[in-house]
């Protein structure tokens, strides 16, 4: 299993009470006007694992890493994740992502690390590659992690813990 998948399931696993504690009242409230509340990080955490899943599975069956982005603002919007059910979008968030750890512990190694040089990492990665250098799933897989602690981050800011700091202090 790569080290992010692993890593994917601790952050879910030590995340999940957490963020269930919070409560119907501390996760509709946003933190600053036009920032997005808890529910709102969480309901885009997993329009960002349903993409990504997708992305995931079909490159292993393509000759390249390109792939649709979406507006993220919009989806949040149009979903009303303001008004979901808390425990549901929690339920449904750890569960994408326990089935997204799965994805990227059951892929081929080799799938993983082929490079490529034609993607759009540079325009979809949370830590963009430059377009001139070749990407590779196994680069996009960990991003998408990163992006996951990014987030987590804002929900909880005064978190120590190791799972949510930058990548590169990992």
């Amino acid at each position: 299993m790569p080290p992010y998948a692993s890593d994917l399931l601790t952050i879910v696993d030590e995340t999940t009470p957490a963020l269930l504690a919070l409560g119907d009242e501390a996760s509709g409230r946003r933190r600053a006007p036009g920032k997005w509340s808890p529910r709102e990080i969480v309901g885009h955490l997993i329009d960002s694992a349903s993409n990504n899943h997708q992305r995931f599975v079909r490159a292993q069956f393509q000759d390249h890493l390109t792939f649709a982005g979406y507006d993220q603002d919009a989806w949040v919007a149009q979903q009303r994740y303001q008004s979901a059910s808390w425990r549901d979008l929690v339920a449904l968030w750890a569960s994408f992502n326990r089935h997204l750890a799965h994805v990227m512990a059951s892929m081929p190694e080799a799938t993983r690390t082929k490079p490529f040089m034609k993607h759009n990492l540079d325009q979809l990665a949370f830590k963009p590659v430059p377009a001139s250098r070749p990407a590779t799933l196994d680069y996009f897989m960990q991003d998408y992690v990163d992006h996951l602690k990014h987030h987590l981050r804002q929900i909880f800011p005064d978190t120590q813990s190791r799972r949510h700091q930058d990548a590169k202090d990992i």
